[in-house]
């Protein structure tokens, strides 16, 4: 199928019955819909080896959600953690063969680290294979004192005297001095990990053991990440592992969801021309990869009746051999055991399997969705605004048809596809974001763009939905 006779087929009009009913409500977090049905296999987790030969599971488990004690995932301040169900989730793991847990500091309002290091504590040190960040982003803690704090509290947190892999985290992201100036990538990159010695004593750890693989996670400003490859070319720094951002849509088309992306082709393609193994984030892209228009899911569908939606990305995920571990959070079981499925053990794509991802990422590409993967680091909005919870909406609308323009609706088909797609948006967007927290209470003030990995112009994208809205109602 060529992309134009795609496109006629998926269109925006491949709407789901349910959409209307339902408002375009996400799905609840708490339910697993969609996911592979059938036996967790026991013992045949695939595995990849890493510079020094050791066997990582190429499941990795992501610590930046968990469950709380309320059955969200960790992302509001007030709502304690769920121990229990995370230690029964790591132990769930491991038996299965993942070994590897990645946090960072921030990380469920700062509470990951300390959470995976009682649930691991439980295990014995040669079971696991923890990774964690250098999060100094704020720039009170851009000097060595404060973030040499920062580094030897993940060691005190995760209850561990040396750190499997470590990264310096969220390169090529931009901050705002005091006065709101901002202060580009390289910049920050300097006077983060450079200014401070703090790259040079990180080296010194490594060295003497307490760091076993020294690496950086890559997030916006291209010229940050061919810098920091280019000391290691010079001789000056050598790199253990790298994280990106890495699925399907990401490999070809990142820079039609956002300019300042780049595709991760590019990223994996340099990775691997110097032998650096590569971690993976986002491999759903936020969750979006499981909220397909119905015909691409449709298709997907009818190629393996039995394989979720999730599996897809994830297949894709680990399809090149340079992918060390693929980084999934995993909140409730049934995620974690649709993952374990999916890679135990891994199944290569076809090249037939490949063309039909790409047809379906090259559409999804030009839906224009906004570029949102619920990462949270733009929250909280000191207005209490769902950032991520109104593009979620948003998008999951637009992928399902219900972002439709009002105008020149003349002909009484054309009326009641748009009566309908309007009352699926407006339903839904109440029933996904209380009234308080939703786009129009936004004031521009931008405290949120420094701080999004994407950079999305957030509170322009906000004034969008809001203007969107209030047509709808005024119509």
């Amino acid at each position: 199928m060529d992309r134009r006779s795609f496109l006629k087929v998926t269109g925006a009009g491949a709407l789901a019955t349910a959409a209307v009913a339902t408002g375009c409500k996400s799905k609840p977090e708490t339910k697993a819909e969609g996911l592979s049905l059938g036996e967790v296999p026991l013992g045949k987790m695939s595995m990849r080896e890493n510079l020094h030969g050791e066997k990582v599971s190429l499941l990795g488990y992501g610590c930046m959600r968990f469950p709380t004690i309320d059955g969200d995932s960790g992302r509001e301040q007030d709502q304690p953690l769920d121990q229990d169900a995370i230690n029964q989730l790591v132990d769930y793991a491991i038996e299965h063969g993942v070994n590897l847990f990645d946090t960072a500091p921030p990380y469920c309002k700062g509470r990951s680290e300390e959470a995976v290091g009682i649930a691991l504590s439980r295990h014995k040190r040669e079971e696991y294979y923890v990774s964690t960040k250098l999060s100094n982003f704020a720039m009170s803690t851009w000097s060595r004192e404060e973030s040499m704090k920062l580094y030897r509290n993940s060691l005190k947190k995760l209850q561990v005297d040396y750190l499997d892999y470590y990264m310096l985290h969220s390169i090529g992201g931009t901050s705002r001095d005091a006065d709101g100036n901002e202060i580009d990538s390289m910049e920050c990159l300097k006077r983060r990990f450079f200014d401070n010695g703090m790259l040079d004593f990180l080296c010194e750890e490594r060295e003497k053991g307490r760091i076993h693989n020294l690496g950086f996670s890559y997030h916006g400003d291209i010229q940050a990440f061919d810098y920091l490859l280019s000391l290691q070319d010079k001789g000056l720094y050598h790199w253990d592992h790298v994280l990106i951002q890495h699925n399907y849509v990401d490999w070809n088309h990142s820079k039609l969801l956002n300019e300042r992306n780049t595709n991760s082709s590019y990223l994996y393609n340099e990775l691997e021309k110097r032998n650096i193994p590569v971690f993976v984030m986002e491999p759903l892209l936020g969750g979006q990869l499981v909220n397909l228009n119905d015909h691409a899911a449709q298709l997907l569908k009818e190629r393996d009746p039995q394989a979720s939606l999730a599996s897809w990305a994830f297949r894709f995920a680990g399809n090149q051999p340079r992918i060390l571990t693929v980084l999934s959070g995993m909140t409730y079981m049934e995620h974690l055991q649709d993952n374990i499925r999916t890679y135990s053990p891994h199944k290569p794509l076809s090249q037939e399997e490949l063309v039909l991802l790409e047809e379906i990422a090259d559409v999804f590409a030009n839906f224009k969705t906004i570029p949102c993967t619920d990462c949270k680091y733009c929250m909280p909005c000191p207005y209490g605004i769902d950032i991520p919870g109104i593009f979620a909406h948003y998008n999951k609308c637009l992928n399902e048809g219900n972002v439709i323009n009002g105008e020149d609706k003349t002909e009484e088909k054309e009326r009641k596809e748009y009566l309908r797609a309007r009352r699926a948006f407006l339903v839904g967007y109440d029933r996904a974001v209380p009234s308080i927290r939703q786009a129009d209470h936004c004031i521009g003030c931008g405290q949120c763009l420094p701080a999004c990995p994407q950079g999305i112009k957030i509170p322009e994208q906000l004034q969008k939905i809001s203007d969107y809205v209030e047509s709808l109602k005024q119509n």
